[in-house]
């Protein structure tokens, strides 16, 4: 398989997983098992073409929050995403700093897709029975804030399915209305983890660092992502997640039987 096809391989897996809640860092990193491995740059720069692709299907929302702060309900909106953020990127400076992170192994992924699967049939059964709710009231934003570290510390768990499904059982039951805040709340949360290892890059002398194979992956993330994005929007006004729950729960299961035959 030539370098060209395994990179846009790699950008269709980001634009696809990365907002379905199936973990676009997971199905990279059991790709990269098989397709060789890429460096944290191009893992992190590459989910920023999906964030982008979120940036321009929410361009009007995010227009209207930016010029409209007179409005008391989207200055009270805008400062829940802000805060959610500001407690995703100081806890995540701590970790960083602190040098925590986990293996990055197929099996604990698969581990980690098994029972993120269960996670989601357990909260989608109990956020069903809470009256629909559309507001984002403030422990909705700080435990998506919270959600957002735990999903970048373990591999394979989903940080759109942990923060959508955090929101919904914290009292935002409408889906369409927790997908809306935990897929805000992404957009300057990747962008920042994005700058970040643009930078150390870039600090390093980007020598080792293929940016045609990064570019050619960040334009068909963008593409894919926003195909799949406005693809998922429609889907979950009339569907639960269930059938994307049912499908980590297979796919954990295949991974750790192949690791056992020692695939």
């Amino acid at each position: 398989m030539s370098e060209l096809i395994r990179v846009i391989l790699l950008g269709i897996i980001e634009g696809i997983t990365e907002f379905l809640p199936i973990s676009s860092t997971g199905h990279l990193l059991v790709a990269e098992h098989w397709l060789g491995v890429r460096s944290d740059t191009f893992n992190v720069v590459i989910q920023a073409g999906a964030i982008l692709a979120v940036a321009l299907i929410y361009r009007q929302r995010l227009w209207q929050l930016a010029v409209d702060s007179r409005n008391p309900a989207n200055r009270d909106y805008a400062l829940k995403l802000l805060v959610a953020f500001l407690i995703t990127a100081v806890l995540g400076f701590v970790v960083t700093r602190l040098g925590f992170k986990l293996p990055e192994r197929i099996t604990p992924i698969a581990w980690a897709f098994v029972v993120g699967g269960i996670w989601m049939l357990v909260a989608e059964h109990f956020a069903a029975k809470l009256p629909d709710s559309t507001r984002i009231t403030w422990p909705v934003a700080i435990l998506v804030g919270l959600a957002q570290i735990v999903a970048a510390i373990f591999p394979g768990t989903s940080r759109s399915a942990a923060t959508i499904f955090v929101a919904m059982l914290a009292g935002t039951s409408n889906r369409p209305a927790a997908t809306e805040f935990a897929f805000l709340v992404g957009i300057p949360t990747m962008f920042a983890a994005s700058g970040y290892e643009l930078l150390k890059a870039l600090k390093a002398g980007g020598g080792h660092e293929d940016w045609s194979a990064l570019a050619i992956a960040f334009v068909v993330s963008t593409v894919t992502a926003f195909v799949a994005v406005k693809w998922l929007l429609g889907f979950i006004r009339t569907h639960r997640f269930t059938p994307f729950a049912l499908y980590r729960i297979v796919l954990g299961i295949a991974l750790l039987l192949l690791m056992s035959a020692g695939a």
